[in-house]
Parts: C-alpha cells; structure tokens; sequence
C-alpha cells in the first residue's frame, strides 16, 4: 500500500505527448529517463507508459510507502503527508512551514530514524527525506495549489 499525494490548480495547462518510464525506488515510484534506464539495467527494455497530450489541473504527483508512517509521525509530518484534512490543511502554503520542520527534524537526527527504517526494506530513510524534499519544493512553486491524497 502507498500514498498518493497530488498538487491541483484552478487552470488546466497542456501535457505534452510522452513515453514515460516509472519504477520502484526507495517505497516510492519514481519517474526515470531512457538513458537512466539504459545505465541501470543494460540490455533490457522497460515497460513504458505512453501519455497522449491532454489538459490537466495536476502541477505534481508523488508517492511513498505506508512503510514509512512511523518515520514520517516521528517528524511530525504524518498528518502533513497522509491526513492534510485532519489538520485543516487544504492549500499548499499551509503545508510548507510543517513540511520545513519536519524535514529539518529529519535532516538533522538522522541516526534516529534510520532506526525506523522499515524491517521488510520497503522504504527507507532517505526516500523519506527525498520524498518530503520534492513535495516542499513543489508545495512553494505553486503555493496556491489544492491539495488532494490518495490513500
């Protein structure tokens, strides 16, 4: 099981036609590139996702492994990530100072929470941090973004 967590606008804007390549890393799916692929696993094909152009209201997706909750409520970020409603959050702006927290927290006692790292080894440490890094970033370009999980 995974979070979903997605950043919607008002206006739609214009997707382009792609061929996308998606795998597991880290609890989470991440987008790669041909080449990426290519250096990471020679002589195999991906199976790859073709995307016609469409208009869409979606500004960023992400997602992460339930794994990694015990972490994430240790940084105080649970709520923040799989529970926005619960803490009457709905744009992005509102989530920035608790994500900024929580990822400084993270950042700065590592050691103590590696030691949540999940025992079956799906999710880690670091997809947390870069997870919740990602999501920052995104939550500040487009502030007034809504904000919509999937769990």
């Amino acid at each position: 099981m995974s979070l979903d967590v997605y950043l919607e606008m008002g206006s739609a804007h214009r997707v382009e036609a792609s061929n996308r390549i998606f795998i597991r890393e880290g609890g989470g799916t991440v987008e790669i590139t041909r080449a990426e692929w290519d250096a990471r696993f020679p002589g195999r094909e991906p199976v790859s996702v073709q995307e016609d152009a469409h208009e869409s209201h979606q500004v960023y997706s992400a997602n992460i492994t339930h794994n990694l909750g015990q972490m994430a409520q240790e940084a105080g970020v649970y709520k923040a990530l799989w529970r926005p409603e619960e803490i009457e959050v709905s744009q992005a702006k509102q989530l920035v100072p608790i994500l900024e927290e929580g990822l400084h927290l993270l950042r700065a006692e590592p050691a103590r929470f590696k030691q949540l790292n999940p025992e079956n080894g799906w999710g880690t440490y670091d997809g947390l941090v870069e997870f919740v890094d990602g999501y920052l970033s995104a939550c500040r370009e487009h502030p007034e973004a809504t904000i919509r999980t999937w769990r």
